[in-house]
């Protein structure tokens, strides 16, 4: 009988490793069991997690829809700006809402791009316009009917109260003051300068804005347009000082500065405000027409004029 060699003995086998078998030994049984044990534990916190503390079940808070910012596009820089710092004070007041920018026309991303982006998610487009017109009625519906996307509309910005303090505060910060006499009110005045439309609502939602900010500033305050309506910011200031009103302020009824907001303030003869820009207010008024279309019945098929 041959006697076996220390050399020949066999070395001793580490359990952390596979058995010629295949199946795990001690070891990896061990790291095994403990990944199920985490596991169950994960499974279970993620469980207990939506009980109370008196063992009801929690309500499970569904996701809110997507806020979707439809704005018209520029080619002044200022405006693409100006419509990232609004957006950023909306997200600011509501930290846990999905807010998008979608642009009709001249800049990125346009409406389709981001729409397309959200698949079929629900979403609430909130028209970053003053008033009804064409965009509203026509482009923004078509643009969504041709995504996925389960679309609610919201009517644009104005005419609301939230517009009429935005502009009293920019024509105060432009010098503004309340007539302090019967005659300087009578000599007093404001012209809301608007972009213009040919759709007759857009006039009537700018009127409506007009009379706001009118019965605000105790002046008569008269709306008038840079373009495809009557009448224009000189014609309006003019018409005003044929009745005596020399002492005019010119109130810009534009979400940022370009070519038009420029325009219409050089034409005015005493003080012109700065657009309304990312105004607190504004950002409250873009969540609030939110609010109001993501509480709406669905679908809504066209946007209605909410009233102020």
């Amino acid at each position: 009988m041959t006697a076996t060699r220390k050399s020949d003995a066999p070395a001793p086998r580490d359990e952390s490793q596979p058995c010629p078998g295949g199946q795990p030994l001690r070891g990896a049984h061990l790291d095994s069991t403990a990944h199920i044990m985490n596991r169950i534990s994960s499974q279970l916190a993620s469980q207990l997690s939506l009980v109370a503390l008196d063992g009801t079940r929690r309500p499970v808070r569904p996701v809110p829809p997507a806020l979707v910012l439809v704005a018209h596009g520029s080619r002044d820089p200022r405006t693409l700006a100006t419509v990232h710092a609004l957006i950023d004070r909306v997200r600011e007041l509501r930290p846990g809402l999905a807010v998008h920018l979608g642009h009709i026309e001249l800049n990125e991303p346009l409406l389709p791009d981001t729409l397309a982006a959200l698949g079929d998610q629900e979403a609430v487009l909130v028209p970053l316009l003053l008033s009804r017109g064409y965009h509203v009625k026509q482009d923004i519906p078509e643009m969504a009917a041709a995504s996925r996307v389960r679309a609610r509309f919201a009517p644009p910005l104005g005419p609301h109260s939230l517009l009429v303090d935005t502009l009293y505060e920019r024509l105060v910060e432009a010098g503004w003051h309340t007539p302090a006499t019967e005659a300087e009110r009578r000599s007093s005045a404001v012209v809301l300068a608007a972009a213009g439309s040919r759709d007759p609502d857009a006039a009537v939602d700018a009127r409506r804005t007009a009379e706001l900010l009118a019965e605000r500033l105790g002046v008569p305050v008269v709306p008038a347009y840079a373009s495809a309506a009557a009448p224009t910011v000189p014609d309006a200031v003019r018409a005003l000082a044929a009745r005596g009103r020399h002492r005019v302020a010119v109130a810009s009824y534009f979400t940022a500065s370009g070519r038009f907001a420029t325009e219409c303030a050089d034409a005015a003869p005493w003080i012109a405000a700065g657009p309304l820009g990312a105004h607190p207010a504004m950002a409250r008024l873009v969540l609030h027409r939110y609010d109001e279309a993501a509480t709406a019945p669905y679908p809504v098929a066209e946007p209605a004029l909410a009233t102020a």
